[in-house]
């Protein structure tokens, strides 16, 4: 059976305890190379054959799960953060179906959660924004026309952008073409949960310039929006003047 398991951000102690446990068991693990902390490799037995996923095509990962397969082995891919988000497992998983291979999916702790931790912040406060959006910018992978930056960009929302730490100028642009202004809070985050994090503030103005100050182009998430400033309103949830489901509210 093949199991895609989240590694999480970066710690090896984020990753769940089904994951972990999976790692153990495995007799063949393809790993997602540099994105991968490798000190999660050694939770994997001795006789664990291992491969790096960054110098494989699809067709030799699928290649491997196969082979392991038709010899009664248990293979881990294992996906940084979590596999459901750009993790490119869609086209693994219907290559599996098509070989009548079975799967299962281990969810993980993605990077964008990571880095909200390591601010700390909370990307949906009351009276700023109820809504996140995850993108990346268009490059060599192209995205929806739809989905440019500038467009989602007009909601004013929180926004975490993965994948384009290294075109900051032009991602500063498109973004302040949209709802935030030179001022909105924004933040680099490098490496979130990793020995390796740091963290970046600058108004949005002054992005593309405090990346280049820090010499941060790569493994970087973009946080943009008004999450990272100060006024928030306070919730509901846990306003004794609000009633729920579980207490009334107080007179």
């Amino acid at each position: 059976m093949i199991h895609f398991v989240g590694a999480g951000p970066g710690a090896p102690d984020l990753i769940t305890l089904r994951g972990a446990e999976l790692l153990k068991a495995a007799d063949v693990v393809i790993y997602a190379g540099s994105l991968v902390n490798p000190a999660l490799l050694g939770l994997c037995r001795s006789q664990c054959v291992i491969y790096n996923s960054a110098e494989m095509t699809l067709e030799q990962v699928i290649a491997v799960m196969c082979e392991s397969e038709k010899d009664g082995k248990m293979t881990v891919r294992l996906h940084t953060g979590d596999p459901s988000v750009y993790g490119a497992i869609r086209e693994q998983i219907d290559a599996l179906r098509e070989a009548g291979i079975r799967f299962d999916v281990t969810p993980g702790v993605s990077s964008f959660l990571g880095a909200a931790a390591a601010i700390p912040a909370e990307y949906t406060l009351p009276g700023v924004s109820q809504t996140v959006i995850l993108t990346r910018m268009a490059g060599r992978t192209p995205v929806p026309e739809r989905e440019n930056i500038t467009s989602l960009a007009k909601h004013g929302c929180t926004m975490v952008i993965f994948l384009s730490a290294g075109r900051l100028e032009e991602l500063q642009q498109a973004l302040l073409a949209g709802a935030y202004t030179e001022e909105t809070p924004a933040a680099l985050v490098y490496k979130a949960t990793w020995p390796q994090e740091r963290i970046v503030y600058a108004p949005l103005g002054q992005l593309a310039s405090a990346g280049a100050a820090h010499g941060i182009s790569r493994t970087a998430l973009v946080l943009v929006g008004d999450f990272l400033g100060d006024a928030y309103e306070r919730s509901k949830l846990y306003d004794p003047s609000f009633s729920t489901g579980y207490r009334e509210a107080e007179r």
